[in-house]
Parts: structure tokens; sequence; C-alpha cells
């Protein structure tokens, strides 16, 4: 049974120590990974980690939403159990930079890129930052194309002006819509410009998410840890979350569908294989 995890951060400090082996343990099992960067650093990291291995670990490149203004957001978890203070770089999209990452034979999508109008803090200049993500996103939708790569997405209060977006500019290869947590009718408007779903440990929290689960067909779901992000039960809260825990999300999908968890694994990383090429 392989299971592949489209969304993972071991390229993060949080596996500053132990990165390496925690990639070795998911190839153990033949399970994949795909490193997304939220900034040029973690881009540049994830494609490193992508040739330490001779497959199965792969990269996506791009910048996180949060990341275009220099400063500082407060991650709270979905539980409200912990809340973290993060830097922002205020990355500016570098054409050349970027392009050279992107066309490197390890890196499957552009992302994460998308928008972002939750974390924005007291003082900031909202619309100005709105227009900053929507004119990224544009700039890496046409690198996407240019280098013939699906995007990864990240999209968080602003859903309505990311389905303008892809409608308006479309990518030839679309691509995922990760940590979705939108509603089943958001969810097939997404679906119907050819994206695929990623689900990750949120669903995993209570019920709120079984509707969507049980609406959207599982050709159209792919699976992600978001990791060191958002662990999905049963395990315990505030353990650091892998890309091995992927496993409980394709479970609680199995349960929610009453279908195998063989069944999710094989058809959620089949969807994968066919968004990414590989």
């Amino acid at each position: 049974m392989q299971l592949i995890d489209t969304h993972a951060h071991v390229n993060f400090n949080a596996y500053k120590n132990d990165g390496e082996e925690v990639l070795r343990r998911c190839l153990e099992t033949e399970m994949f990974v795909v490193n997304v960067g939220s900034q040029f650093s973690t881009s540049q990291r994830a494609v490193e980690y992508a040739h330490k291995f001779e497959n199965g670990i792969f990269a996506a490149v791009g910048i996180h939403p949060v990341h275009l203004k220099k400063g500082k957001f407060t991650h709270v978890d979905p539980e409200e159990l912990t809340e973290e203070e993060i830097p922002t770089t205020g990355e500016q999209f570098d054409q050349q930079k970027y392009l050279e990452l992107a066309r490197d034979e390890k890196v499957v999508a552009i992302g994460e890129i998308g928008l972002d109008y939750h974390h924005f803090e007291e003082g900031d200049d909202e619309e100005f930052l709105k227009n900053l993500q929507k004119e990224t996103l544009i700039k890496f939708i046409k690198l996407a194309n240019e280098v013939g790569k699906p995007v990864m997405l990240h999209c968080w209060d602003g859903y309505d002006d990311l389905l303008e977006i892809l409608t308006i500019h479309k990518v030839n290869k679309t691509g995922i819509v990760h940590s979705f947590i939108g509603s089943y009718k958001t969810a097939n408007k997404f679906i119907e410009l050819g994206y695929k779903i990623g689900l990750n440990g949120i669903i995993t929290y209570g019920e709120s998410y079984d509707r969507l689960i049980r609406e959207i067909a599982l050709e159209n779901i792919v699976i992600e840890t978001d990791c060191p992000y958002l662990t999905p039960r049963p395990m315990e809260k505030g353990t650091r979350n892998e890309p091995l825990f992927v496993k409980n999300v394709a479970q609680k999908i199995a349960d929610i569908k009453g279908i195998s968890l063989e069944q999710v694994a094989e058809t959620t990383s089949q969807n994968a294989r066919l968004s990414f090429g590989i």
C-alpha cells in the first residue's frame, strides 16, 4: 500500500536535526513525499532534500502569501491549543531565481502560492496586501505555465478571489488546492476547473468536514500532512506532525466513505501521480 504526502514541510526548521531521517523512514514504507517551499530559502532546501534521494522525495517551489509582507503573524492551531509567532520575510518575486529553481527535474509543482486574508495584523494595509498577493499569484501562474508544471495553492478566507483568478488566468496543468477548509460546493467549483482537493489532519478534528468528504468523489482528492503543523488524530496533541501520519488522514476518509484504507491509498496516490507527473 503506497501513500503520497502531497504537501509536507520537512524542509522547515522543525526538522533541522533529523529531516533526512524522517524522509528515509517514509521511503522505507514506499511512501512518497512532496516538500513544499514557502519562500526562496525553503524552496531551495526542498530541492536540495529531493536530490539527496534517488526517488520518492520531490519539491515544490514558491512564496507563501504571508511572506510577501515583512513582519510577523501569529499562527494559532485549529484547536487553539498553541500559538506560534512566525516572522515573515517581505520577499519579492524574482522571476529569474524562481525560474532556475522551477526547471529542476525534482520540482513537481509551483507552490505554495495563493491568497491568505486570514493572517493580517492590526495596522496592515489590507487592500494593498491583497492586491500584492493577487499580482504575485498571477506571476507564479505564468511561471508554472512557462515550465509546464502544476500549482500548489494555499488559500485562507479568499476562495472567491482565487476562483476568479484561476478562471481568468488559466493554469495549463492545474494542480492542487491544498489544506482545503471550504464547503463541498466551493470544492466542486475548483474541481470543475480541473483541480484536486488536498485534505489533511484538520478533517480528523471532529465532524465538521464529514459532509465535504462524503460529497467529493475520491478521484478528486489527494492527501497531505502540512507537517510539522496540523497533526492528525488520534496522535497525541502537541506531537510534531510527520509525513507518515498521512495514514491517519487516509483512514478518516475511508471511515467516512465506508471504503477500505487500501482503496483510499491507491486512488489518492494515483491522483497525486497524475497531478505531479511522477
